[in-house]
């Protein structure tokens, strides 16, 4: 074993190459970290201004159609359904306030708790206008409807017989963007008086006879409590949302019941008496129209596909509502969590360093496509487990972070590595086989250590090549024939040198010096003899 330094001028060569693509090599991480953060907060500031609201809202309603719901009929609210058969066979709508007087009489007779009339009564319907609002004032569990309307849009007064008592509460349905009801309202204030919803006011009478009465949560006094459960209060950045009408007491619903949960008897067959007293006793009734010619229907999130039947009937969903303030009260039911801001923020900055780090380490097209898809099913079915068990995370935007940061860094280092690649061939191409420069290539992180060429010691094969006679013969050339006969003669050469994978150090006049087992070191001795034998006689 000996020390062997190679040519000066091709180590000067070699040392700027490679520490050339020492430094490159170092620049993607710097580049990757800039990318990430750039797609970080490009797609965050996207998401401030709203753009991504739609797409986040649908992901929250596509959570909502895949978990699994509440099995069962509800035992807490029972539904009177006016159908269009009702209709039909009353004669007309809306119903008169002798035949409703004479529902409103049966009903009662059943004993519920509550009963919800989802129907307004703002104006008389003769007869019996005076019967009506003596049913309305002997039973204070009746509950009628107001609509505060807003935003240009005129509202429904209540029976007057009942205005400014809590037997009247406002029905209003908070509709997104889109169509689609995903909040629920508790309290709004209307004419300098705080009202109760619809739902709410059910809730509570139902509530008092299990001792349940609303309370302020101890740690925010503004915060409403049933049971031992708070109603987290809306926010206008919650989830998806980008700057929402927060206005008054919003919470997100939670439609664990799909629609059939609730059992929905006809309001011929509760005047026929085929309606089993166990069905309504001590149980929240509603009564209201799921007749398609009333159009008192919702979009929910579960309203998707080509069926005709998408929506929710307004009676439906109010007992949605009722139904989730119950189960917060008695069952422990907690309304949907969300992150804060900040970490909103991280979530998203998080996957997008992922990204950019994957792009940085995987440039295998199949390896690539494998874990990007891998991580983008990860990202999904993780917020999907967080929104079962009642938190929503942010999915769009980390998914678009994680995958952008992950194209466009791939594409940078495989970028700039072609550009690293093409500079070594440029450098080595005329001194030694594609087979050598390959092999430096892939070993170009061997050469430099702390930024400076690593020593090594290696076996050489040296060979030295001379022309017999050279003196004499171009002494009797002229200049120009005998530097066109010295390139020939070094053009013939010099690929019998590289096809050998042998390093052309430099031609001496009418010789080469060419070295085999360099820059890459021989490690087996079979090896060195393939240099000593295989390499040396390389001329017939």
């Amino acid at each position: 074993m000996v020390a062997f330094f190679i040519d000066q001028q091709l180590a000067i060569g070699l040392f700027a190459a490679m520490t050339t693509l020492d430094l490159l090599s170092r620049a993607p991480i710097i580049s990757s970290i800039c990318i990430s953060l750039l797609v970080g907060l490009s797609i965050l500031g996207l998401r401030n201004l709203g753009h991504l609201e739609s797409l986040e809202l649908a992901a929250y309603d596509q959570f909502i159609r895949a978990r699994t719901p509440i099995s069962g009929l509800n035992t807490r609210i029972a539904l009177i359904g006016v159908t269009e058969s009702d209709i039909s066979a009353m004669g007309r709508w809306p119903i008169s306030d002798a035949l409703m007087g004479q529902i409103l009489t049966t009903l009662m007779q059943y004993e519920p708790r509550a009963v919800g009339l989802d129907i307004y009564r703002d104006v008389k319907v003769p007869p019996g206008r005076d019967e009506l609002n003596e049913v309305f004032t002997r039973y204070s569990s009746i509950v009628v409807p107001m609509h505060v309307g807003g935003e240009g849009k005129k509202g429904v007064d209540p029976p007057p017989v009942l205005s400014g008592t809590e037997q009247v509460d406002f029905n209003d349905i908070l509709v997104d963007r889109g169509g689609i009801v995903r909040r629920g309202l508790l309290f709004q204030d209307y004419q300098g008086t705080t009202h109760y919803a619809f739902a709410l006011r059910l809730a509570l009478l139902y509530l008092q006879a299990e001792g349940i009465y609303p309370q302020s949560d101890p740690t925010n006094p503004e915060a409403i409590r049933l049971g031992q459960t708070t109603i987290r209060r809306f926010g206008a950045n919650d989830g998806g949302y980008i700057e929402a009408d927060a206005l008054g007491y919003q919470f997100l619903l939670d439609f664990q019941e799909v629609q059939e949960a609730f059992p929905v008897f006809t309001l011929s067959n509760l005047l026929a008496g085929k309606v089993l007293r166990s069905a309504i006793h001590d149980k929240i009734v509603i009564i209201g129209t799921i007749a398609e010619s009333v159009h008192d229907e919702f979009f929910t999130p579960f309203s998707l596909g080509l069926d005709a039947d998408q929506q929710m009937p307004g009676a439906v969903l109010h007992a949605s509502i009722a139904s989730q303030l119950l189960r917060s009260a008695l069952d422990g039911t907690r309304s949907v969590r969300v992150l804060s801001d900040a970490l909103e923020w991280d979530w998203v900055l998080l996957w997008s360093a992922l990204g950019a780090v994957i792009g940085l380490r995987l440039l295998s097209p199949w390896r690539f496509v494998l874990v990007v898809g891998g991580g983008l099913a990860l990202l999904v079915f993780g917020s999907y487990v967080a929104f079962i068990y009642g938190w929503w995370i942010p999915l769009v935007p980390p998914v678009i972070t994680w995958m952008l940061s992950a194209v466009i860094v791939t594409a940078s280092v495989s970028y700039r590595e072609a550009k690293q690649r093409a500079l070594m061939q440029q450098l080595f191409e005329r001194h030694s086989s594609p087979q050598v420069v390959n092999a430096i290539w892939e070993q170009r992180h061997d050469f430099i250590r702390n930024g400076r060429p690593r020593s090594e010691r290696m076996v050489l094969t040296v060979l030295f090549t001379d022309l017999v006679g050279f003196t004499t013969i171009s002494e009797k050339m002229e200049p120009q024939e005998l530097v066109d006969w010295l390139d020939q003669y070094m053009e013939a050469m010099a690929p019998h040198v590289i096809n050998h994978h042998g390093v052309i150090l430099r031609f001496t006049g009418d010789g080469i010096l060419a070295v085999f087992g360099a820059p890459l070191a021989r490690n087996t001795e079979e090896e060195i003899g393939q240099d000593a034998i295989g390499r040396v006689p390389i001329f017939p």
